[in-house]
């Protein structure tokens, strides 16, 4: 297998993230700041040679992607299987009243995931997991030896690094959280793979 390079994002800061609303399968649109974050990121990804670029269909990371594509000619294709957990009920909701009315499910959500029984219709952290990670070992067969940028959400990124990283769902607590666009970059080879950068954000000015 030739160096396959991933580079994996978040998208930009949200309406709904300002106003503590969690989002899931829903959605809000960009805010300014969330365009800054994505326009510092494609400034930072101008020097890499991206042989394709995905996105999850939720319109907050597409319109992220359109803006990290910048002037390549490369079509954006979207899987539907990169979108965030679908938190059912929850979402649309403020997380301090989720926190007051579910104290259980929402400290399991972020702490212990692999305990985590979402409110129906919901999805479980396995059902991600399970969703998300043949889409990304597809992506990573479609594009050896390629640079590839993947434009996703905060639990799923968390889960696909957790993946690369061997760890279990009960460690994913335990991993850092990763902030608007900040960028995880994956280095694949025959034997090998490298974690370069986990939730990097030198690129906030």
């Amino acid at each position: 297998m030739k160096e396959t390079v991933l580079f994996l994002t978040r998208h930009g800061q949200t309406e709904w993230n300002l106003q503590k609303r969690m989002q899931g399968h829903q959605n809000s649109a960009l805010t300014t700041l969330g365009e800054q974050q994505a326009e510092w990121l494609r400034e930072r990804l101008e020097g890499e040679n991206l042989g394709a670029i995905y996105s999850s269909t939720s319109p907050r990371a597409l319109h992220t992607a359109q803006i990290l594509r910048g002037n390549r000619s490369l079509p954006i294709q979207q899987q539907a299987s990169l979108m965030e957990i679908n938190m059912g009920i929850w979402e649309g909701m403020n997380t301090d009243q989720i926190e007051q009315e579910y104290p259980l499910q929402y400290t399991h959500f972020f702490t212990r995931p692999d305990l985590f029984i979402p409110l129906a219709p919901g999805e479980t952290y396995s059902q991600l997991e399970q969703r998300v990670t043949p889409t990304i070992e597809r992506i990573i067969n479609d594009n050896e030896g390629h640079e590839v940028l993947i434009v996703t959400h905060r639990m799923t990124l968390k889960v696909i690094m957790a993946h690369f990283l061997n760890k279990s769902l009960q460690e994913l607590g335990e991993l850092p959280d990763i902030l608007s666009t900040a960028l995880c970059k994956v280095t694949l080879t025959d034997n090998n793979t490298t974690i370069n950068l986990y939730g990097d954000t030198s690129h906030y000015q």
